[in-house]
C-alpha cells in the first residue's frame, strides 16, 4: 500500500477506537460494504500499517503504580555498542518504551514497576548493567495528564479555529 485514502484513514481511526468491532460494524462506520472493508483491513495488516491488536490494561490495577521516565547516556556510540544496548532494552520487561533522542540524553526510557523500591532494584540489577550505560537520570511521574495510544490520523484544527467554531 502506497498511500492511504479517506476510507483507509477512517478504518484505522475506527480500529483504534475499538478493534473488537465486526467487519460489518466497521463497514457501516466508514461507508463501505463488508467485502471491500475486510480486504482493506487485510491489506493494511499485510503491509504492516496495522502491526497488531491489543488490550489496553490499567497499569495501576495490575500493580504497576510507579512510572519513571529515565534519560540514559552511553559511553560510546559505535554500532556494536548501540545494537547491544537496544537488544538488552528490548529484553527488559520493565522498560515499556525506549526512544533514541537528540539533546542531552542518548535515549529516554519509560519504566513501569510496582513501587520506588522496585525501581531502585531495577536501576541496580538492570539499568546500570545495560551495555554501554554511563549515566541514568530519572524523573518519577507524579500524574499522567495524557497517555494516548491512538495516532492522530485526522488533521488537527488549530486551537483558535476550534474556539471560533464553538463561540
Amino acid at each position: 500500500m502506497n498511500q492511504l485514502d479517506r476510507h483507509d484513514t477512517l478504518l484505522l481511526a475506527e480500529l483504534q477506537r475499538d478493534a473488537r468491532q465486526t467487519v460489518q460494524q466497521l463497514a457501516t462506520a466508514v461507508g463501505l460494504s463488508s467485502t471491500p472493508c475486510w480486504k482493506r483491513v487485510k491489506d493494511m495488516e499485510a503491509s504492516g500499517i496495522i502491526r497488531g491488536y491489543t488490550a489496553l490494561v490499567d497499569r495501576e490495577k495490575v500493580g504497576l503504580s510507579l512510572c519513571v521516565l529515565a534519560e540514559v547516556n552511553l559511553t560510546r556510540h559505535n554500532e556494536d555498542d548501540v545494537r547491544r544496548f537496544e537488544r538488552a532494552v528490548a529484553e527488559s520487561p520493565q522498560i515499556v518504551s525506549c526512544y533514541a533522542t537528540t539533546g542531552q540524553a542518548d535515549y529516554v526510557i519509560k519504566v513501569l514497576v510496582p513501587d520506588i523500591k522496585s525501581y531502585e532494584n531495577f536501576l541496580h540489577e538492570t539499568a546500570f548493567k545495560l551495555p554501554g550505560v554511563t549515566h541514568v537520570r530519572s524523573s518519577v511521574v507524579l500524574k499522567e495528564v495524557k497517555a494516548e495510544t491512538r495516532l492522530p490520523l485526522e488533521p488537527v484544527k488549530p486551537v483558535a479555529a476550534r474556539r471560533r467554531k464553538s463561540a
